[in-house]
């Protein structure tokens, strides 16, 4: 009998090992999901600033283009009031923005992964007077 004394503590080491690492994915992939969402959520924003940044001359002559370096600068200005890093493009009346959004393993960093980072892209348009009709 003295030949099992150790077999019940390696057992509850495995199994408490493999619990940590359970609540580890629950936990920490849950943060994963919700750092997407708010990654799309600043990407999205930061591309609807940048939208707004409407080439005034080129609106009075009847074309809605975004003003390429204004633009830029308004999704900049928006990224710096995140902890998200990004990129924009301005294509004619298009904002494009990525978005790249850290997020800090709580659980996992037990077992080597400390921290990782989700991205995100959206696209905005700038939009001139009533372009659709909504009926109630």
């Amino acid at each position: 009998m003295h030949q099992e004394s150790g077999a019940v503590t390696v057992f509850a080491v495995i199994v408490s090992l493999a619990m940590i690492v359970a609540a580890g994915l629950v936990l920490d992939g849950g943060r994963l999901l919700s750092a997407r969402r708010e990654a799309g959520d600043i990407a999205g924003n930061a591309a609807r600033a940048g939208a707004q940044a409407v080439d005034e001359h080129q609106l009075r002559s009847g074309r809605t283009v975004v003003d390429p370096v204004e633009g830029a600068a308004a999704v900049a200005m928006y990224l710096a009031e995140t902890r998200a890093t990004g990129t924009a493009r301005v294509t004619g009346d298009t904002v494009d923005v990525v978005v790249r959004l850290p997020v800090r393993m709580l659980l996992l960093g037990a077992v080597g992964v400390d921290a990782t980072s989700v991205t995100a892209t959206r696209q905005a348009r700038a939009a001139r007077g009533v372009t659709r009709t909504v009926r109630q």
